[in-house]
């Protein structure tokens, strides 16, 4: 069954850090790239931070550049989202997507298959 399931969300105070786990199942991703994105209710989804298949290429987004680390575990079957340095404004509903592509797109119609997501709380 091919599938991204997250996992690692939380409360977290801000300052703090949290680890987001991405696990891949039913494909291999050496021909995917794999994104987070996050939304928060009644706003857009927007892209935190992408890597490809190969781990050559990886591309985070503006708000979270320095503070947020996407990688993989060295057999591919899980993609880590490190968050350090928590914001409120980071609060929202983290999601993992996979793209059938050999490079990393940015654009949220690219990427096909999704996880349920994992909420992530900043309150102080």
């Amino acid at each position: 069954q091919v599938q991204l399931v997250e996992s690692g969300g939380g409360s977290v105070q801000p300052g703090g850090s949290l680890t987001l786990s991405c696990e891949v199942s039913g494909f291999s991703f050496d021909d995917f790239a794999i994104a987070w994105f996050r939304q928060v209710p009644g706003k857009e989804l927007e892209g935190v931070a992408f890597i490809s298949g190969s781990g050559s290429t990886t591309k985070h987004g503006d708000s979270v550049k320095g503070r947020f680390t996407i990688s993989f575990d060295d057999y591919k079957t899980t993609v880590y989202l490190q968050l350090n340095s928590l914001k409120p404004e980071d609060t929202a509903v983290y999601y993992c997507a996979a793209d059938h592509a050999d490079l990393v797109r940015l654009g949220l119609a690219a990427y096909g298959l999704w996880g349920q997501g994992t909420q992530v709380t900043v309150s102080p």
